[in-house]
């Protein structure tokens, strides 16, 4: 008995069912751009939150991460780069996202917190046994001391490290003319300005470059887990400055991948009891009052102050500070090499 053969007519049936079959559709995929210091909580916090939605929806969803300096990250994401949310240090960074209308300029009232789920601030890590003597900030402006330090210009740590110098003159009854003599003075001990957070601690645990880094409080223990404890020691300076870490939503580019939903989800996740208890545990200062109590030890009690209260807000300090010409070009132009 010949084979059976199926007709024309049959096989052109069949593959025009077949093209009518719906494409299995692949799980999402977000992406977050964010800056240096946060690699290892992004590292616990998404994971977490994959589970988290998973658990809910029955969906499985992958987090990608991008870091980097946070000024040239945000450069990234107006060049092109599809991240579907920001994490950043700074207010600055995401205005400028606003600026491109990449989210919408009220980015701040669209989360808890001014859409920053959690605030650290700027401390002091030195050699073992603190050869130096370093206590404070005018510590750091004393001849013969190397300051490590990264470019305020393209890292949003550099630029706190900056305005905490500064902003101690001014919280505690200082001039301006005082403020930019001191932030001169520690310029000028800088021998090399790295151009991210993570940059700068290689420069000073690695290369062995400096008497002091400045630093976010989370950072010092993640130099004691990777270095050894013991290297190192916490200075924690009279006062320093809050830094708080904004969040943000690229809306084009998450509509436009069709993970709008998601993207707020994952944003959301971050004010949730089980992130900020990663937060904390990272040794970022979380908002949940009753985390950041159970967690207390783990933070320099210092006084604080931030740039809305002291320096006039970011609009202000962008202008004078940052922009071309402004007062850190002018630190930097005025110092001898």
């Amino acid at each position: 008995m010949p084979p059976f053969l199926p007709s024309r007519r049959a096989v052109l049936a069949l593959i025009a069912s077949a093209t009518a079959l719906p494409a299995l559709a692949a799980d999402p995929a977000l992406l977050n751009v964010s800056y240096d210091v946060a690699r290892e909580l992004y590292k616990q916090i998404n994971p977490a939150f994959v589970a988290s939605w998973k658990a809910k929806t029955g969906q499985a969803v992958t987090v990608n991460q991008s870091h980097g300096g946070s000024s040239k990250q945000i450069g990234a994401v107006i060049a092109g780069l599809e991240a579907d949310v920001v994490t950043m240090n700074q207010a600055t960074d995401v205005d400028q996202l606003a600026e491109k209308g990449l989210t919408p300029a009220d980015w701040r009232s669209r989360f808890p917190n001014n859409a920053a789920p959690y605030s650290s601030t700027m401390l002091f890590l030195v050699r073992k046994g603190n050869p130096k003597g370093i206590k404070d900030w005018s510590d750091l402006a004393r001849p013969g001391v190397q300051v490590i330090i990264p470019n305020p210009k393209v890292t949003g740590n550099g630029r706190y490290g900056y305005l905490a110098a500064w902003g101690s003159v001014i919280a505690t009854g200082g001039s301006e003319a005082q403020a930019k003599e001191l932030v001169t003075k520690i310029f000028s001990n800088v021998p090399v300005l790295d151009g991210g957070g993570r940059g700068a601690t290689t420069t000073f645990t690695q290369r062995g470059i400096g008497d002091v880094l400045v630093t976010f409080e989370a950072e010092v223990e993640l130099i004691e887990n990777e270095f050894g404890k013991g290297q190192f020691e916490q200075v924690n300076p009279s006062i320093s400055i809050e830094t708080e870490a904004p969040v943000a939503l690229v809306d084009k580019v998450a509509a436009k991948k069709g993970n709008a939903a998601l993207a707020k989800a994952y944003l959301d996740f971050h004010w949730s009891p089980e992130a900020q208890e990663i937060i904390a545990k990272n040794n970022f200062r979380p908002r949940d009052p009753a985390v950041f109590k159970k967690n207390a030890v783990r933070f320099a009690n210092i006084k604080l102050f931030t740039v809305d209260q002291t320096l006039g807000g970011w609009a202000k300090v962008s202008k004078t500070h940052f922009a071309d010409g402004g007062t850190y070009d002018q630190v930097m132009a005025g110092i001898k090499r």
